[in-house]
């Protein structure tokens, strides 16, 4: 049974970044599918500065037509907090023991241990780290451990079992990020091709614009 991916982020806005880390984790690791899940409230960045329905809506715009991946609007239809835990133990209802892969970056991996929950996650899905050129390893503390405890090389071993391993995929760089985005739409400057161009054309209709 093919793993589901989950790339969950605030998408504020979603930029060909996002999208190319969730095809390149798919195809890599033989996921079935790749489910994007804006946050509401992220409980370790700052809230977002486009409310939710708007990024929802670019969200859904920019995946239109492209197999395998899809928007899960669950976090946006849940109060209080954006926790990964309540996500995935959602998810795993739904699911049942289908595999699910959670996907990080690994800059974003190496401070694993202040999520909430984190020691559940593990019992909830594999954890799957996009590991760009240049980006650290842990080399000590409780997530490099769990990295030594749990990891695996062969995307196959996610097939196996429903949760529980930790893989590292080494994916290309791609240095496009939401706050340079927003710092050229303030300064009135063009986001073509850092963005997918629905997207674009809704920011530039001034629907999105925020400051």
């Amino acid at each position: 049974m093919n793993p589901i991916g989950i790339l969950g982020g605030t998408f504020d806005p979603v930029h060909n970044g996002h999208l190319r880390l969730a095809i390149e984790m798919r195809e890599a690791l033989g996921l079935s599918s790749v489910k994007l899940i804006p946050a509401l409230y992220p409980p370790l960045r700052a809230a977002p500065g486009m409310d939710a329905s708007r990024r929802l809506r670019m969200l859904e715009a920019a995946i239109e037509g492209e197999n395998g991946l899809e928007v899960d609007a669950r976090e946006l239809q849940r109060e209080g907090l954006s926790y990964t835990v309540d996500t995935l133990r959602s998810l795993r209802e739904e699911l049942g023991n289908t595999p699910i892969c959670l996907i990080v970056g690994m800059d974003t991996f190496c401070h694993f241990d202040k999520w909430h929950q984190w020691k559940e996650l593990p019992k909830l899905a594999h954890i799957s780290v996009a590991h760009r050129p240049g980006s650290a390893r842990p080399e000590s503390g409780a997530v490099a451990d769990l990295m030594t405890s749990r990891g695996v090389n062969d995307p196959a071993k996610l097939r196996e079992r429903c949760a529980g391993h930790v893989i590292v995929q080494k994916i290309p760089a791609l240095d496009i990020s939401a706050t340079r985005i927003r710092a050229l739409l303030n300064a009135g400057k063009s986001i073509r091709y850092l963005v997918p161009d629905p997207v674009n054309e809704i920011l530039k209709r001034g629907e999105l614009h925020h400051a």
